[in-house]
């Protein structure tokens, strides 16, 4: 044995080194990747061949493991950590020669490449990576965080380390709309500093606040680690789990767990949004409470008024609180006593299957006695009581087609029970009254009548559909009835919109807060998965940039507005009227809708291209694209070269020589909690790309083969990797903002500011850890 080693820790060790080596050799770490684990393989395969590298394995032909086995400890279970005085044998750490393992390296890389990058299943979650990287460079180069800042700081200024805030709160914005975190701590950093240490602000609190809020993108949804992380973890959970469930003596995990093991990056966005708004909560209290100790360091700021009608707080709580909470609260209340409600009449052609029992019963006694363990002996007698009654009513009973009476009599009772009004009415008429009680708040003395037109046109809406609209009505009939409430509603809102305008929180705000609902809205609500919406959000932010240059040219926008009612209009057609053309017996209202939602289509994207024509002639598109393809090709880069690291240090055992070790402890959280430790210290010299495509292939099998939620298991990862931006030396988030940062600010100044925001993200961390059901409430809430 080399210096006491075993031949597999010298072979870690030496992969650690080379991989060290050259991420600080000043090479792209795209290639420094690759680069070290072809150099670690040459110079492990060289100790190899010269006899110094020995690996002390276990003699498996040994009494002593026999006897172990015959207790009934299962031999895969068996390591030098827990069973350390087993006899050893010695064996090269490449079993079969190094010529052999680098021909299975190879094989595997040039089909990892082709699973994954090229043509595999994950490359269409991948992609989002692409879209969301597009968004996110295209709304930085818009502008839209010069405006946010600006705006912000007037409406928290005014408080104890309102700057601050205010930079927390944009972040945060930053977070929901880019995702970037170079880009939103290099804007900020150069928007916002010079004005907060101009205000008095020291340079400690300012730079570690705009450094934190910049990697709030890398845990609020849509976030570029939470894809490539979820996809990750999607497939290491699975099988993990069937790997879990065939030690237990299962068939496979479905049986074993009473579910599918199944993880999507679609559910962990879900999971990311309460842990990312806690985290932002918790920057803005520091900054708030250390305004207050430190009022000197972080004085409130007083911005020039901009003029603007006076508002009192009456007319402020009425407008802005009071209506908008009743009429949410109205609906919810009409929700639950069926007032409002799906008026759909889809019925399923055929006859429900028969119930099943919650846990498959029908199993194997040693799975049997696995499943008790895990579900206790409660849940599987509850299963057993419930296969026993569906045996005595006649077994599991198949799906029956019914005949058209069956059928015609299941519409007929639908209707009768379903709701006056429509989810989808009520939706679009409480959005309608929501702009126009917003309107009549920012400007309260000019003129109410176009106002009051709009509110009764929304009365008007709600009764006709309550009156005259019945499920069975056809959407075109609907349509022609709800035509003039509609127009009455449209109009008191085109007038409402024009006073929203001159309002600057809210025109600065609303754009793109239109877009993240859109984007997060239709992933949240599992509408849609994360490579459409990713596709809606950067088509979106290249319409409200080339919005935005047009304005600044004081030229017409008129095309992109009418583009985004375009798009909103071929939904809508979409969600009410049956387009599928090619279908027998198409109604004429289904011709006519397919016509009016093709035409709109046709005409969002000849907006989408008009937009890439301006910013494509104003010298932003090229610029745009060129930085989006630097970004992917450096992530799709770093992820085919930590394949190649991975395949290494499988290549010698190194990855099951690490797995053994986690497995050797008996506790679940003990073996997490080192794995998060570890996490956390590799962040001070490793990028999270890094982190993730190296070290989570290797841990991942154990930590996502237990029983924790693999939603929290993923997020608490995805928190402690934001860290890695924080935690000099290498933190990136570092070395954005001390690239813009002025001469009077120093690296020690940066140092020392975002110190506590490392304390703030470890008890982020904390509370996550023993508050759980922050990461799953949402998930579980929200239908997937």
């Amino acid at each position: 044995m080399l210096l006491g080693l075993d031949g597999v820790e010298i072979g870690l060790i030496i992969v650690f080194l080379c991989l060290f080596g050259g991420i600080l050799s000043g090479f792209p770490v795209a290639f420094a990747i690759g680069g070290a684990g072809i150099i670690s393989f040459g110079i492990i395969a060289a100790l190899d061949s010269a006899g110094l590298l020995i690996h002390q394995a276990i003699d498996t032909s040994s009494e002593a493991f026999n006897a172990i086995v015959a207790t009934g400890v299962k031999p895969e279970t068996i390591s030098v950590f827990r069973y350390p005085d087993l006899p050893r044998i010695a064996q090269p750490v490449f079993e079969r020669g190094w010529e052999i393992a680098m021909d299975r390296n190879v094989s595997f890389i040039v089909n990892r490449m082709n699973e994954r990058v090229l043509a595999g299943a994950s490359i269409e979650t991948l992609l989002a990576v692409l879209m969301f990287v597009l968004m996110g460079i295209t709304l930085e180069r818009s502008k839209i965080a010069n405006d946010l800042l600006t705006t912000m700081a007037r409406v928290f200024g005014p408080l104890p380390g309102g700057l601050a805030v205010s930079v927390v709160v944009v972040g945060a914005f930053l977070a929901a709309s880019t995702g970037i975190v170079g880009a939103t701590v290099v804007t900020m950093g150069l928007l916002s500093l010079p004005t907060m240490l101009r205000n008095g602000y020291s340079p400690q609190i300012a730079t570690g606040v705009i450094a934190a809020s910049g990697t709030l993108g890398q845990i609020i949804p849509p976030s570029i680690v939470i894809v490539l992380l979820g996809t990750l973890a999607g497939d290491l959970y699975s099988v993990a789990q069937e790997n879990r469930a065939l030690e237990a003596g299962c068939t496979d995990a479905l049986t074993y767990l009473g579910e599918p093991a199944v993880v999507s990056v679609g559910t962990l966005f879900q999971a990311a949004v309460l842990p990312g708004i806690l985290l932002a909560l918790l920057y803005a209290l520091y900054a708030f409470g250390y305004a207050l100790l430190n009022p000197s360091k972080a004085p409130a700021v007083q911005f020039a008024d901009r003029g603007g009608e006076v508002i009192t707080r009456s007319e402020s709580f009425t407008w802005f609180l009071g209506v908008p909470v009743a009429l949410f609260a109205g609906m919810m209340l009409l929700s639950s006593v069926n007032i409002i409600g799906s008026q759909s009449l889809v019925v399923n052609t055929y006859t429900e299957q028969g119930d099943v029992a919650s846990l498959r019963t029908n199993v194997s006694p040693g799975c049997k006695a696995s499943m008790i363990e895990l579900h206790g002996q409660e849940a599987w007698d509850a299963a057993v009581a419930e296969a026993a009654a569906i045996d005595a009513a006649g077994g599991f009973a198949e799906s029956v087609k019914l005949t058209e009476e069956q059928i015609a009599a299941a519409v007929i009772e639908k209707e009768a029970n379903a709701a006056p009004i429509g989810t989808g009415v009520a939706l679009i008429f409480v959005a309608l009254s929501l702009v126009l009680a917003v309107a009549r708040g920012i400007k309260p003395s000019a003129s109410p009548k176009p106002l009051l037109i709009g509110a009764l046109g929304v009365v008007l809406g709600l009764l006709v559909d309550i009156l005259l609209i019945a499920p069975s009505t056809s959407p075109g009939v609907s349509i022609v009835m709800l035509l003039i409430p509609l127009a009455m509603a449209l109009y008191g809102c085109a007038v409402g919109a024009g006073r929203l305008a001159q309002n600057e929180l809210i025109r600065v705000v609303f754009p793109p807060l239109v877009l993240i609902v859109a984007v997060l809205g239709s992933i949240l609500g599992g509408i849609t998965n994360p490579t459409p919406a990713a596709a809606l959000g950067a088509g979106g932010a290249i319409m409200l940039a080339a919005y935005r240059r047009l304005r600044d040219q004081d030229k017409s926008g008129i095309i992109i507005i009418w583009s985004t009612l375009a798009i909103v209009l071929s939904i809508l057609m979409g969600i009410n009227f049956d387009l599928r053309i090619n279908l027998e017996g198409v109604t004429f209202e289904s011709w006519v809708a397919f016509f009016i939602a093709y035409a709109a289509y046709l005409y969002a994207a000849f907006g989408l291209l008009f937009s890439c024509w301006v910013l494509f002639t104003g010298g932003v598109l090229t610029p745009i694209v060129r930085e989006t393809a630097k970004v992917t090709s450096m992530v799709f880069t770093i992820l085919i070269g930590s394949q190649l690291l991975n395949l290494v240090v499988i290549s010698f055992g190194g990855e099951h020589y690490i797995q053994q070790f986690l497995k050797s402890f008996d506790s679940e959280f003990q073996v997490f909690l080192i794995v998060m430790l570890v996490l956390f210290v590799l962040g001070f010299v490793l990028d999270f790309l890094e982190i993730i495509y190296i070290v989570i292939p290797i841990v991942g099998p154990v930590i996502y083969g237990g029983t924790f939620d693999p939603k929290w298991v993923t997020i608490m990862i995805a928190v402690n990797l934001q860290t890695s931006f924080l935690t000099p030396p290498f933190g990136f988030a570092l070395f954005y903002l001390r690239g813009v940062a002025p001469k009077e600010v120093t690296t020690g100044h940066i140092y020392r500011g975002v110190y506590p925001f490392v304390l703030i993200q470890v008890l982020g961390l904390a509370i996550l850890w023993f508050f759980p059901s922050i990461v799953t409430i949402v998930p579980a809430l929200i239908p997937n």
